[in-house]
């Protein structure tokens, strides 16, 4: 017998919908096969999806919690029918982890009344609905991670992905948009779990994960770069070149620049595939020779004489 879905997701039966939602997230994280190395975690998942996919929708969920796990095996139209075809049966109901019932009476506790032999429960659902007790049913849909570095993220294109391991890897062509945001989804129609008797497939959601990267700091679309700088560059100024994920640009340090000055990029940033592209912010790091050489330590020194400039000093 199934499990309740209830249970599988650890929640009450008046949970709300965002209770569900976060219910489920937590637990597809914890069991996705792509994190969770045991055997059992595939199936678990899968469990688990089903289970949301039922209780996220509220006229499905309505018809589980009146009929329990036989749901899907009964036609939409079950009041109507069963009024016409079973009036001695009217007002019955399949309940969740039991069989049909009226007054709290399972099919299997009237068996003496037909004869003092058990009833099939296909037998009297065919010949009450034309003999069609089950049907096709949909695939449900699932999720996935997909982990990118910052420049296939600003980039895009088109990757092909492997999902799973072993036996049970599959492989997939994703078309990645330019500009793609930590957290959004890429939907593969038809992708995701398998219909039952000829039903279509359900999707496959790639939730994209932008992986940290030392180069690039993110905060929304704008990327954060550090940009080194000798302390001559940063006093005289200079033109120097700059690594972003699109590739190396020029920019202008001007004089007197400082550590920490941030050099504004406009529209260097992540680009945007539904608006303007976020900025990119070069920031400065004035850099001093690990070891000098005799000349560049009298430099310094000459430096150090001639200069009043206390950087210590409060104005």
């Amino acid at each position: 017998m199934a499990r309740d879905y209830y249970e599988v997701l650890g929640i009450g039966r008046d949970a709300g919908a965002e209770e569900i939602q976060q219910a489920f997230r937590k637990l597809a994280r914890r069991h996705h096969p792509d994190v969770n190395r045991n055997p059992a975690a595939e199936e678990r998942f899968k469990e688990i999806n089903e289970a949301y996919q039922v209780l996220s929708d509220p006229k499905t969920r309505q018809r589980y919690d009146r009929f329990g796990p036989d749901f899907r095996q009964i036609p939409e139209d079950y009041d109507e029918r069963v009024g016409a075809s079973a009036s001695g049966f009217q007002g019955g109901a399949f309940r969740p982890g039991g069989g049909f019932s009226r007054g709290g009476m399972r099919v299997g506790d009237v068996a003496g009344g037909f004869g003092g032999e058990g009833i099939n429960i296909d037998d009297l659902l065919g010949g009450m609905f034309g003999g069609r007790y089950g049907g096709a049913r949909p695939g449900a849909d699932q999720e996935a991670e997909l982990a990118l570095s910052v420049e296939e993220a600003y980039r895009g294109g088109r990757r092909r992905i492997s999902l799973g391991e072993g036996s049970v890897a599959r492989d997939y062509t994703v078309n990645i948009p330019a500009g793609v945001s930590d957290g959004q989804r890429i939907r593969l129609p038809g992708q995701g779990g398998r219909g039952r008797d000829g039903a279509d497939a359900g999707d496959l959601y790639l939730v994209v994960r932008i992986r940290p990267d030392r180069r690039y700091r993110l905060s929304g679309r704008d990327i954060t770069v550090d940009l080194p700088v000798t302390s001559s560059e940063a006093a005289l100024g200079a033109r120097v070149p700059v690594d972003t994920p699109g590739g190396t640009v020029q920019v202008t340090v001007p004089a007197g620049s400082s550590s920490g000055r941030r050099l504004r990029l406009r529209g260097q940033g992540m680009p945007n595939p539904k608006g303007r592209a976020g900025d990119l912010y070069a920031e400065v790091r004035i850099m001093v020779p690990p070891a000098p050489t005799d000349r560049e330590r009298e430099l310094f020194e000459q430096l150090a004489a001639a200069s009043s400039f206390d950087p210590r000093r409060r104005t």
